[in-house]
């Protein structure tokens, strides 16, 4: 027979397992989930260290086109915290009542560039005067021109300079800046647009010219909150710390006032 000392120290065995398996369980529920554009990896990257190591809450993050993203929390996906790298795919969400006026602000900025490979030279005016076709003999590389933010403000640039008519059949779409990135690193395609502080992180590429902000709509990136908690509150503001601002600044972004659109 199993003596009553034996069942009770069995009992208390149990007891504090299930104790500690309450407590991992609660711990591992302390999370908030961001959902950002493509270009802001290595900044949320980053953020996301200083972020965990400071309040002991796992930050788990998934980066991809702003129209991907905002499609699949459009579908339900479990994104706690949304930065898109324009203004549309967050009027998007919003008139989907997935986030709230109130619960969103432009939080950066950012400039419009073309890149050849680092090898490369290319001598060009990004002005009207210029005949794109006497430039450009290969493959233009950028995002998705009816969908991604970047190809959209490179279609933008390219008519506003009257170049879209003689390069559309040039073009290489990609689903978001990083892939168009990595297609001009790897010599696929003469030239690409892409994002300043994309050209910034890769050494296989170098900056031919800046696209005159006049050519674009303004590159705003603004953050919103999909579901309402504690944890994405508290991120929310982290990400308009100062903080978060020096990050932002060290990857070449600009921090915008923090006006509500």
């Amino acid at each position: 027979m199993v003596s009553d000392r034996k069942i009770k120290k069995l009992a208390l065995a149990c007891s504090v397992l299930s104790i500690g398996l309450v407590f991992n369980i609660s711990a591992k529920a302390e999370s908030v989930t961001v959902y950002a554009a493509a270009s802001l990896t290595n900044a949320i990257n980053d953020l996301e260290k200083i972020y965990e190591k400071q309040n002991k809450v796992e930050v788990k993050t998934s980066y991809a086109g702003s129209s991907t993203l905002a499609k699949q929390i459009e579908a339900g996906a479990p994104a706690d915290i949304f930065i898109s790298a324009d203004t549309q795919w967050m009027d998007y969400l919003q008139n989907k009542k997935l986030v709230a006026t109130n619960d969103r602000i432009n939080l950066l900025g950012n400039r419009l560039v073309l890149i050849t490979p680092k090898g490369q030279s290319l001598n060009i005016k990004l002005d009207k005067a210029t005949d794109p076709n006497k430039v450009f003999t290969g493959k233009i590389c950028t995002g998705d021109t009816k969908s991604v933010p970047v190809g959209k403000y490179a279609k933008q640039a390219f008519t506003n300079l009257g170049w879209w008519n003689r390069i559309e059949l040039k073009l290489v779409e990609t689903e978001d800046v990083r892939a168009a990135l990595n297609f001009v690193a790897r010599g696929e395609c003469q030239v690409g647009i892409v994002y300043a502080t994309d050209a910034a992180i890769s050494k296989d590429v170098k900056v031919a010219g800046i696209f005159p902000e006049n050519t674009h709509s303004p590159i705003i990136y603004p953050v919103g909150i999909i579901k309402k908690n504690s944890n994405s509150a508290k991120f929310y503001q982290f990400l308009q710390s100062n903080q978060a601002k020096a990050v932002f600044k060290k990857y070449g972004f600009s921090v915008l006032a923090p006006v509500k659109p």
